[in-house]
């Protein structure tokens, strides 16, 4: 809850209750997250080697008889378990190339509690006999792995203490816990008007806002995940971010401004009240690299092994297929949340009309989305 003062009365003004709301387009469908997600895999694909050399190195390390991964944010789409698979084969190759005894793995996948876990849960016995069959075709012996599900923040406590091997979250840690508090003025009117993330027309009021609910929800995350992890653990974070210190950085803005220009014509069509655009405002922060440095530094526990600011292209060669890709999957992850605020009716319009906005962009200019890659290990 945040408040802001009228001339007459203290009113409380509820912010977003990101926990219970946000989630994923849930099931396999056309527009699904599962169906959705392309741009993700993309980019995972892209930094697998750092994510596996980063799990080899703990392996090295310890040689555990159980070796114990947790994807945070796994959400419930086709990457859910493709990064633990490639994680377990490369252990279990570099453990038959030394004559080690090859460790069973436990992977936990963890996601807010509305998340689709039952979609997750019906496609591991299929993942399951394809991993075996693939190592035992080419002569080995598959090890056990075992799955289970951790609904629950990841800000905030999820595992017992010293119980983690290695953590790897994969677009998950640009969404904030909340709203941020001081998005009000004293009338309880928006500061950042027709606006739902941090743009190039928004007061430092807003920049400073968002900038602090990333701080504390970082922290609560590195304090939490240092508890939980073995000593020389390893954390890799893939997020989006920012290339510059602008937090109007074009790269991190341009699909939420596109999105505002929908709903102004929505507005200017009738279609919806002024009003509730400008109550509207997105749990999303993209940090900069310099940003999770000083973070990390000022908590203390990890080590930063790596970290690597990168673009990505999503073009395909075809403007208007770029469009109606980029534009399925911002409504597979904004749906939830725009359903809440706006009602269902408004969801289908939206969307046609986001996508011809991406579409007239992109025919015009390439739009490139910024990375963040981090990875981390527990030093004390």
């Amino acid at each position: 809850m945040s408040s802001c003062k009228t001339p007459h009365t203290t009113e409380l003004v509820k912010t977003m209750d990101v926990e219970s709301i946000l989630h994923m387009k849930e099931g396999l469908g056309e527009t699904s997250y599962a169906q959705n997600s392309s741009l993700q895999k993309k980019s995972m694909e892209a930094m697998k080697r750092f994510i596996i050399d980063s799990a080899l190195a703990v392996y090295a390390s310890k040689t555990p008889e159980i070796f114990t991964i947790a994807d945070l944010g796994c959400s419930s789409g086709t990457n859910s378990l493709y990064l633990a698979e490639e994680i377990i084969k490369a252990i279990h190759e570099r453990s038959w190339q030394s004559a080690r005894l090859t460790s069973e793995f436990l992977v936990f996948l963890n996601d807010l509690p509305t998340n689709d876990f039952n979609a997750m849960f019906l496609s591991f016995p299929e993942f399951n006999m394809k991993f075996k069959a693939g190592i035992e075709l080419q002569g080995g012996s598959a090890p056990s792995v075992y799955i289970a599900g951790i609904p629950g923040s990841f800000y905030g406590r999820l595992f017992p203490g010293n119980s983690l091997d290695f953590i790897y979250t994969c677009y998950s840690l640009h969404w904030l816990s909340q709203v941020p508090l001081g998005l009000l003025d004293s009338d309880c009117k928006s500061i950042n008007k027709g606006k739902m993330y941090i743009s190039n027309t928004s007061p430092p009021a807003v920049s400073l806002a968002y900038f602090k609910q990333f701080q504390k929800d970082f922290s609560l995350f590195l304090n939490s995940r240092s508890a939980e992890l073995h000593l020389e653990g390893r954390i890799v974070i893939l997020m989006l971010g920012r290339r510059t210190e602008d937090h109007s950085d074009k790269s991190t803005t341009v699909l939420w401004e596109l999105l505002d220009r929908s709903l102004a014509i929505m507005v200017s069509q009738e279609i919806i009240d002024e009003e509730k655009v400008d109550a509207y405002n997105v749990p999303f922060y993209a940090p900069s690299a310099k940003e999770i440095e000083d973070e990390v530094h000022r908590e203390g526990s990890f080590v930063m092994d790596h970290i690597q600011a990168y673009e990505l292209s999503t073009s395909t060669g075809d403007p208007k297929e770029d469009a109606r890709i980029i534009s399925m999957a911002i409504k597979a992850i904004q749906e939830s949340m725009i359903r809440h605020h706006f009602g269902e009716a408004i969801i289908d319009t939206l969307f046609q009309i986001y996508s011809g906005l991406l579409s007239e962009f992109m025919v015009k200019e390439e739009i490139k989305s910024s990375h963040l890659l981090v990875v981390l290990r527990k030093s004390c």
